[in-house]
């Protein structure tokens, strides 16, 4: 099998700032301010959040100098790991990276920040870090074919996750190639993630990014104290390409490292609900534009889509047609579409609005999800999608949208990232701290950490406001 530890651990112990391209870096830093934005508003608004916060202070988790997104107390690095990785996906609003089918900066930031803090790093040295995971994470997703790692039951962002933390936080503390290799060979022995929430809309998806970062986290401070992890990670005998994958093609994780940048092929959401919806969600609103539609006027919506897709987004179709939860409408392509046929758009307080609304859940009823070959064709490289459309009138069309917006082929300007940004953290934080942390995260190549967690705390320590 083809060596993958080596190199990698090799790439993530001599990676430095100066030598990543400039794109990648500006790149880099807008993926963080992404992030940070939609941890600062899952602080305050996600129904998860305060028990997770007690749990953490019950454990001693939350007595310490490391800091949470939109929090002014102080944590353990572990804590604020767990917390800050699991703030990250609250929303299902955080970015992805379609050939590796997952979320990229969730459980790779925290990871990165914690170890700035813990050694008293740069915040040019936590950017570069968070480089080295989103290429560990991205690679090591798309090596242990992610498709079949879905079907055996795995979330590829926890399981990969954590290698990725590992790496990044590995980078920031200074670890060399045998001790990252050791990093790695620790973090194949945390390594978890279930897609199990399905069944019932757990919020063990949130927990499990978390703890992807915090068990990153600890594999790399192990590894920096001299712990011996067990080697070779990735293409052992019990290995991760074994332990977790039907046929791995390790080959593809080391494939023009250094050269080709998978940091640009991660796209940003639009909308805070699975990637596999998004498609579908920009073709309903397109042929809403279109047709000047309204609920009443519409007799079908009919989406098609790659199977992996119908997997997570739209079976079973009888559950996807009656979400009654935040979680169950995350992954929901008919939910999405009903909300984006009655607003004209999908947002994150959409789901207070429209969640056992009976005029959504009936327009549901006329929504159907079905496999597409097209959209097949297009997966993995595209979460596609073709919508058709019938009026009560008999007006009939239909779209097929090949790439959804925030797609790095079709990304979102720098002012629609300002303006997800501003309406996730403005509500909490105000607009004048609004721009602060904006700058905060704009700089950190000039700045620190640090700089970004006092930007993104609350006006008050721990202000009350009704969750999602």
């Amino acid at each position: 099998m083809t060596d993958v530890t080596g190199p990698i651990a090799r790439f993530c112990a001599a990676l430095r700032h100066e030598a990543i391209p400039e794109e990648v870096r500006e790149r880099a830093k807008l993926l963080v301010l992404d992030t940070v934005g939609i941890a600062v508003r899952a602080r305050h608004d996600t129904d998860s959040t305060p028990p997770m916060i007690e749990a953490a202070r019950l454990l001693g988790l939350g007595d310490g100098a490391a800091r949470v997104v939109g929090d002014a107390a102080g944590y353990a690095p572990a804590g604020a790991a767990l917390i800050n990785g699991a703030l990250m996906h609250s929303l299902d609003f955080d970015d992805t990276h379609a050939p590796a089918s997952l979320h990229p900066s969730a459980p790779v930031i925290p990871a990165a920040f914690a170890a700035a803090e813990i050694a008293g790093r740069s915040g040019r040295d936590a950017l570069t870090g968070v480089v080295a995971g989103y290429e560990v994470i991205c690679r090591i997703s798309k090596a242990v074919v992610p498709a079949e790692h879905y079907d055996i039951g795995f979330h590829p962002t926890a399981t990969c996750g954590t290698f990725a933390a590992a790496a990044a936080a590995g980078s920031v503390l200074g670890l060399d190639a045998a001790a990252m290799e050791d990093a790695f060979g620790i973090a194949l022995s945390e390594t978890a993630g279930s897609m199990q929430f399905l069944a019932n809309g757990a919020w063990t998806k949130r927990f499990q990014i978390g703890h992807a970062a915090m068990a990153g986290l600890m594999a790399a401070v192990f590894a920096a104290k001299g712990y011996r992890g067990a080697a070779p990670a990735f293409e052992g005998r019990y290995g991760f390409f074994h332990a977790y994958a039907r046929a791995a093609r390790p080959e593809i994780a080391v494939q023009g490292l250094g050269e080709a940048w998978e940091t640009m092929a991660i796209a940003v959401k639009p909308y805070p609900a699975c990637r596999a919806m998004h498609s579908a969600v920009d073709g309903v609103i397109a042929l809403r534009a279109r047709h000047n539609l309204v609920e009443e006027r519409v007799k079908s919506i009919r989406i098609g889509l790659a199977h992996t897709a119908i997997r997570l987004v739209g079976a079973p179709e009888e559950q996807k047609r009656r979400p009654r939860n935040v979680v169950d409408g995350q992954f929901s392509c008919h939910f999405g579409a009903g909300v984006a046929l009655r607003e004209g758009r999908f947002g994150w307080d959409d789901y207070a609005g429209h969640i056992g609304d009976p005029r959504t859940d009936a327009l549901l009823e006329r929504i159907t999800v079905v496999h597409d070959e097209q959209a097949e064709a297009e997966y993995p490289r595209q979460l596609s999608a073709k919508v058709a459309v019938e009026t009560v009138d008999g007006m009939t069309d239909e779209l097929f949208v090949t790439i959804p917006k925030g797609e790095p082929e079709n990304f979102q300007s720098a002012d629609e990232l300002r303006a997800k940004h501003a309406a996730l953290v403005v509500p909490v934080i105000g607009a004048a701290q609004e721009a602060r942390l904006f700058q905060a995260v704009m700089g950190l190549d000039r700045g620190s950490v640090a700089a970004v967690y006092d930007a993104a705390a609350p006006r008050a320590p721990d202000p009350a406001r009704k969750t999602a």
